[in-house]
């Protein structure tokens, strides 16, 4: 898999630094470097790429103001001086945020993560997942299976002898063991975060202590410190360091 880049910085040396790395990186193709966003507008407007390299600081615009006046930008990862911008990247979902100076290890470190993301789009669009995508359950009423999308799953809480499903307003009480319902759930959207919750990966809002919050659920989940590693390999993937 190659990936196609650009390097936007005004300054020369931090360019031909940040193009040294790109040349060493065998999966990497640096299509263009640039001075400012201007520029790189022009660029993308007659050929695409997959990554941008960009700088904040900049004469006649900067990075950020890049970020905000393009809705869909390629994958970014931020390269600069100043600590102070991170927020601002983190809020429009820059892959990575890099201090100058650059080490190559670290600039390996982010690209990798480009890598990653370019991988787990290919994976979902090879495993389309929609709201068509669903289960049959067997319920608490015998002989009555109950059809659940899995878009519309909040949480799921074991209990004791069954399995509760929440969606929304909706409890359903399912027959089943918490680690045969876990085995037949996509890990690419499930994860099971405790002994007795298994959350969507989607619908993560928080991370508070050994606390999870989800989207429109006031339930508190617990993590368990067993469960926890897997769950920190998920959020890593998505912070900016």
């Amino acid at each position: 898999m190659i990936m196609t880049c650009i390097i936007v910085d005004d300054e020369p040396l931090a360019r031909e630094g940040m193009a040294s790395y790109v040349r060493d990186t065998h999966f990497l193709l640096l299509k263009a470097t640039c001075e400012n966003p201007v520029e790189l507008m022009q660029l993308l407007q007659k050929e695409p790429v997959d990554l941008i390299f960009l700088d904040i600081h900049m004469p006649k615009m900067s990075g950020i103001d890049f970020l905000k006046i393009t809705p869909r930008p390629p994958m970014v990862i931020i390269t600069t001086a100043f600590p102070d911008y991170a927020l601002d990247g983190f809020r429009f979902s820059v892959l990575d945020y890099l201090l100058k100076p650059i080490r190559l290890p670290r600039f390996l470190q982010a690209v990798q993560k480009a890598v990653k993301e370019i991988e787990e789009a290919s994976d979902e669009k090879n495993n389309i997942t929609d709201a068509s995508d669903y289960v049959f359950v067997k319920t608490e009423s015998k002989g009555k299976l109950l059809k659940i999308n899995l878009n519309e799953i909040d949480y799921i809480e074991g209990m004791k002898n069954y399995v509760a499903i929440y969606c929304g307003e909706k409890k359903t009480l399912v027959y089943t063991s918490m680690k045969d319902l876990e085995e037949r759930l996509s890990k690419k959207q499930f994860i099971r975060v405790h002994k007795s919750f298994i959350i969507p990966i989607g619908k993560i809002t928080g991370i508070e202590g050994n606390l999870l919050r989800l989207k429109n659920v006031a339930a508190e989940i617990l993590i368990g410190e067993n469960y926890k590693p897997d769950l920190m390999d998920i959020i890593r993937n998505k912070m900016i360091q």
